[in-house]
């Protein structure tokens, strides 16, 4: 049912937790499904320099939140506001069609916090 990316973030996640002193941070949850995710990042020269994740729900949330950290870190801030959904899908080798939600809370959870950022 699930992809073998979907398996391997959710039983080996990275970047769980929380950054010290971060520069955004944003939660969001779906009331539907209960899934919550929360993210904060770290800022330095333009770029995200650390993002981390916490989560709670179906495998696909906590898939999701692993894989947009991977995506995230390392881009500039303009560029991770240009993430797009299907990239992040793409890295955890596809949805099946009920699981899709997860996909967008995350990207939903990220556009929050890098709302809190000045460009």
């Amino acid at each position: 049912m699930y992809s073998a990316q979907v398996l391997d973030h959710f039983q080996n996640p990275r970047n769980p937790g929380t950054v010290a002193n971060p520069d955004a941070v944003a939660q969001l949850d779906n009331p539907a499904c209960g899934d919550v995710l929360k993210l904060t990042l770290r800022i330095e020269n333009g770029h995200v320099a650390e993002i981390q994740f916490l989560a709670k729900g179906c495998v696909p949330a906590i898939a999701c939140g692993s894989a947009l950290t991977e995506l995230v870190q390392g881009r500039t801030v303009e560029g991770a506001r240009t993430l797009k959904r299907e990239e992040l899908v793409d890295a955890v080798g596809g949805l099946p069609e009920a699981s899709n939600h997860a996909s967008h809370l995350a990207m939903d959870t990220l556009a929050k916090a890098l709302g809190e950022i000045e460009s």
